[in-house]
């Protein structure tokens, strides 16, 4: 079975961050709220997986379907998974970043803390 949905690196990403007008993209953290407090990325909204319950019914008020949506996690699984949520709820231009803000601390911005 195909993914539904793209992926982009870490390196991709600093790439997209740093040449694309901030609007143009919809930045989401799908992580637990200490996880952010540890280590964050600017202009990324929370959408923590655990408050799902509390979030999904307004998701189409707060996520344009057609904007390129990156959703970061820590590895990459939790993202992938709201990736799939996402794409199955009409969203056509989601992309999950691979290997999460751990690789993005590795290979990217070494400032950033792991966990």
């Amino acid at each position: 079975m195909s993914e539904v949905f793209g992926q982009i690196t870490v390196e991709e990403l600093a790439r997209k961050l740093a040449e694309t007008n901030a609007d143009k993209l919809q930045l989401v953290d799908v992580r637990e709220p200490d996880e952010i407090e540890l280590a964050a990325l600017p202009g990324f909204v929370a959408f923590p997986l655990s408050e799902f319950a509390q979030w999904c019914g307004d998701i189409d008020d707060q996520l344009n379907r057609e904007t390129e949506t990156l959703v970061l996690c820590h590895h990459g699984v939790r993202s992938a998974q709201m990736c799939h949520w996402l794409s199955d709820r009409g969203f056509n231009n989601v992309k999950n970043i691979v290997g999460g803000i751990d690789a993005y601390s590795i290979l990217v911005d070494r400032t950033i803390p792991r966990y």
